[in-house]
């Protein structure tokens, strides 16, 4: 008969050893401003989330603190100097890369990713019907899609790369979401009365003529049959 004060001190045991290679298993990594990331928590294939100020920015882990990332960036367009196009992109190539519709899909540090953000683990899971495809799947499509591609803030965006990737169909609750805001707006009456105040303002500053009364006209008008 087992002595229950033996089996007890050896379970407590076996479950310090167990926390004691997981804490040494862990590992970290910090940004230059001292943003630390647990990339332990994360596997191959997961989908990352980080808020920022407008928008959310999605990828997919990959393993070993990389990321695939579907990522607007002018640079690929204008220059093949690999060691340029690999920094991390910057808000100006950014902002150029939605105004040109360029973008890549490249691989990044989680750090250069998060950009100094929170990370959110998989939370796409919980508004998608269709079941996560397996791990290594997931992470396969993202690697098979490295590389230049083009770009639409609504309708091509890193949320519609995420999604396919890991459900099998892209899709962008941020574009819904948006094109919701729009129909309202359109759908208020009162959009319509100040469309047509800045038309008049407008044709009264720059004068009566095809090329701004027209396009008052239709933008107004276009807005109340809307409404």
């Amino acid at each position: 008969m087992k002595n229950p004060l033996l089996s007890l001190l050896t379970f407590l045991l076996d479950k310090m050893l167990t926390f004691i290679n997981l804490r040494s298993n862990c590992t970290s990594v910090s940004d230059k401003n001292g943003n630390r990331y647990e990339t332990f928590i994360f596997t191959r294939g997961d989908l990352l989330e980080v808020p920022r100020t407008l928008f959310v920015h999605f990828g997919i882990y990959l393993g070993d603190n990389r990321v695939a990332h579907l990522i607007p960036d002018i640079l690929p367009a204008l220059s093949r100097n690999k060691s340029y196009i690999e920094k991390m992109v910057t808000n100006k190539r950014l902002i150029a890369g939605v105004l040109a519709k360029v973008a890549s899909v490249r691989v990044d540090s989680v750090q250069d990713f998060a950009y100094g953000g929170d990370i959110i683990i998989n939370h796409m899971d919980h508004n998608i019907s269709n079941k996560p495809l397996s791990a290594e799947e997931v992470a396969q499509r993202a690697e098979k899609l490295v590389g230049n591609t083009s770009y639409s803030l609504l309708w091509d965006n890193c949320e519609h790369f995420v999604t396919f990737c890991r459900y099998g169909t892209p899709v962008s609750f941020q574009t819904e979401k948006f094109c919701e805001t729009i129909k309202k707006i359109i759908r208020d009456q009162r959009s319509v009365l100040i469309s047509a105040a800045l038309g008049l303002a407008l044709t009264l500053c720059m004068g009566i003529g095809p090329s701004t009364t027209l396009p008052c006209f239709l933008l107004t008008f276009t807005l109340w049959m809307a409404s």
